[in-house]
């Protein structure tokens, strides 16, 4: 008998607020706004952070008020739902949608709303990016520590890793940890497998977003397996960016060395698969046993820290 993927318990660990939107809803807002939608881009071939990044954009700029990012996040949770998600954590860099509703606290407030309306339990992380000053990632993560227990369970690193160095984002990450969060930074998508090793030890991440790299270096294999920092392993992400093609995602040898994997959606507005679905690669392409696809499922809840 097939195991069954959407009845498997899981969770989504690695979500973003403007790529998890749907493609229906992205199609409302952007009329309202009267705003274009940009067509989407050809599957199979690899387009470039560029390509991306434009259609990124424009999602963004349709969202116009609060009620637009609570919208987003339930139906995110819904959809999620559907795949078998006991819950989900979703991350936002709130500097994106401040200018459109009204500050840095208001952002985090409205997807709060959303995750208080959701119909499983949705924890928030909020988010800089690699590009952004130490001082700028040291003001998110006092805004994160301000909502520490009331909905806000992680600071996280995003965008394009080259961007920035490690130790610089340091500081904000003690300001998290201090505070009960997880720290949770993007590493090892374009970079080597010593950013990987440099987030767990620099900044205490409990998590990775992505990390494939990781995989190549058996030292830093070991140390994601001996202190149990679980990579977020998002595979629908990875070919269009020329990264590693679907094959080639190292879901199984991750697994046989003793990392924990939590897959996740990372935006399916733009990679146009749900979390089941990279379950289904996984057993499909990837040729994952129904032992390690529950496998998946089980670190996924493991490396959650939401209740």
């Amino acid at each position: 008998m097939t195991l069954d993927l959407r009845a498997l318990p899981k969770a989504n660990l690695h979500l973003h607020l403007t790529g998890s939107m749907r493609p229906a809803t992205l199609a409302f807002l952007a009329a309202r706004a009267g705003l274009a939608v940009p067509d989407p881009l050809p599957p199979g071939a690899v387009h470039g952070w560029a390509a991306f990044q434009s259609r990124y954009d424009a999602a963004r700029a349709s969202v116009r008020t609060a009620d637009d990012v609570a919208r987003i996040v339930v139906e995110a949770a819904e959809d999620d739902a559907a795949s078998g998600a006991r819950l989900v954590e979703i991350q936002v860099d709130p500097t994106s949608y401040a200018a459109a509703l009204g500050g840095l606290e208001s952002v985090v407030e409205a997807v709060l709303a959303g995750a208080a309306a959701a119909p499983i339990p949705v924890g928030v992380v909020v988010a800089t990016s690699w590009a952004a000053s130490a001082s700028h990632a040291s003001r998110l993560a006092t805004l994160a520590a301000a909502y520490a227990g009331r909905g806000v369970v992680g600071f996280g690193i995003s965008n394009d890793e080259r961007l920035g160095r490690v130790a610089d984002f340091a500081p904000a990450c003690t300001v998290a940890r201090d505070a009960g969060l997880a720290v949770v930074p993007h590493g090892g998508f374009y970079t080597p497998a010593k950013h990987v090793a440099d987030c767990v030890r620099l900044l205490g991440a409990t998590r990775i977003g992505h990390g494939l790299s990781a995989a190549v270096d058996p030292a830093t294999v070991e140390l994601l397996a001996s202190r149990r920092v679980a990579l977020e392993v998002c595979p629908t992400s990875y070919p269009p960016f020329g990264v590693s093609t679907l094959a080639a995602v190292p879901v199984r040898a991750l697994l046989a060395a003793g990392v924990p994997v939590a897959l996740g959606t990372d935006d399916p507005l733009l990679f146009g698969a749900s979390l089941a679905d990279q379950y289904a690669l996984c057993r499909d392409v990837l040729g994952c046993t129904d032992a390690e696809l529950a496998a998946l499922a089980a670190d996924s809840l493991a490396a959650a820290v939401t209740s």
